[in-house]
């Protein structure tokens, strides 16, 4: 009896401790295995999505540019795009930690691109946006973007408790103004400049004990928004402002036609145009010239036109399943840095889209503000890509119990 009871004994102590092995790998493991796969879908499928309606776009314009040669836009954008991924799936294995501590000399040399472009950058289109570096060109407001996103949040945690107060909370608010002015003022890119902004604003809001004065900003900001549209509309059509001409033209833009309103007509034709199934894939008419650089930030009008209103929405929604996943991720991101950097990626990818939908529905003036993932620009895919590493980086790393 006493033999078979040491027996017992000794198999539940086995039993015991093959289960606190099991469970000690169970939480030693717990977390690890997690990688935001949804989030990684996401992406593929705007890339790809991307990819086939650049080509669609682009095709007759890039064979009458360059010799005939209708994938030149299509094969830059998708070498870049290959590029990119793979630097994705390597780099989101690190420790986003590590990537924060590059975070304020990124910031600084961003800065310090962006003062450059006024002095060495190259004119295209009629804005000076662009450094290049022989056959390569590279635009600097997509890296401020990043370097907002990822310093920011730094900032936000070494001040802590100190935010609340007026010194912290401008030191905080003046890297975002810092960059968001020197995107505008050395770029001429107020379209990005006011992203930047919105990322800046947003994070300190999320972390900052009071709301009454975000709100109240908010309010100011509108009711000046709108005294200025009232004031322009009411100026002579020829003013030498082209802002104001772009308020103009989005005001009326069939009596401003030769200023810019004949893209913005053609690209509601297209809209319009498409119907609820669209003209069919490759199909569009309004491509063939009618809107100049289509593959730009006028291309969800060309989506409209060739997928139909049913295309346009799985496009916004892929948009919203992205955005959600985000969410979801800055939700449950391991600290504060983790969560900061995920709704910054978020603020930027809805600033973004919304904006970019807004003006080819003519909702807001142009600002040649691309869709993310599908609008032909290496630089906006490499530093896109750079954000999905960060976020997938930050879900790597999330543990749940």
């Amino acid at each position: 009896m006493a033999e078979r009871r040491r027996s017992a004994a000794a198999g539940n102590r086995s039993s015991s401790t093959q289960l606190r092995r099991v469970q000690g790998k169970k939480k030693s493991g717990e977390g690890r295995d997690y990688y935001d796969y949804n989030l990684l879908a996401a992406v593929i499928l705007l890339t790809c999505f991307g990819l086939v309606m650049l080509y669609s776009t682009s095709a007759y314009e890039a064979s009458v540019n360059y010799d005939g040669n209708d994938a030149y836009y299509f094969t830059k954008q998708a070498l870049i795009s290959v590029a990119s991924f793979v630097m994705l799936l390597v780099f989101s294995q690190f420790d986003y930690h590590i990537f924060a501590y590059f975070s304020k000399p990124l910031y600084y040399i961003s800065v310090a691109l962006l003062i450059a472009t006024k002095l060495i950058g190259r004119t295209v289109n009629g804005a000076r946006r662009w450094i290049y570096i022989g056959p390569i060109s590279f635009q600097p407001a997509e890296m401020a973007k990043l370097a907002i996103i990822l310093f920011l949040p730094c900032i936000i945690i070494r001040l802590g408790s100190r935010l609340s107060t007026l010194k912290g909370f401008g030191e905080a608010l003046g890297y975002g103004a810092v960059a968001s002015f020197c995107t505008y003022y050395f770029t001429d890119n107020l379209s990005t400049a006011i992203i930047i902004a919105g990322i800046t604003v947003v994070l300190i809001f999320i972390v900052h004990p009071k709301t009454a004065p975000f709100l109240a900003a908010a309010g100011i900001g509108v009711a000046l928004v709108g005294v200025a549209v009232w004031v322009i509309a009411g100026m002579v059509s020829d003013s030498s402002s082209f802002r104001l001409k772009r308020v103009m033209v989005w005001l009326d833009p069939e009596a401003h036609a030769s200023q810019g309103g004949y893209q913005v007509m053609q690209a509601l034709y297209a809209i319009g145009s498409g119907g609820f199934f669209g003209k069919g894939l490759g199909n569009s008419a309004q491509k063939l010239g009618a809107v100049p650089e289509a593959q730009n930030d006028m291309i969800f009008s060309i989506i409209c036109e060739e997928l139909g209103v049913f295309g346009a929405a799985l496009v916004i929604l892929l948009f919203v399943f992205l955005l959600y996943r985000l969410f979801f991720i800055a939700q449950n991101a391991p600290d504060l840095l983790g969560s900061l950097i995920a709704s910054g990626i978020f603020v930027h990818i809805a600033l973004q889209v919304i904006l970019n939908i807004a003006v080819v529905i003519n909702l807001i003036p142009t600002t040649g503000i691309t869709l993310p993932f599908v609008s032909y620009g290496g630089t906006s895919i490499l530093f896109l890509m750079a954000e999905m590493t960060l976020a997938l980086s930050i879900s790597k790393r999330i543990t749940f119990k």
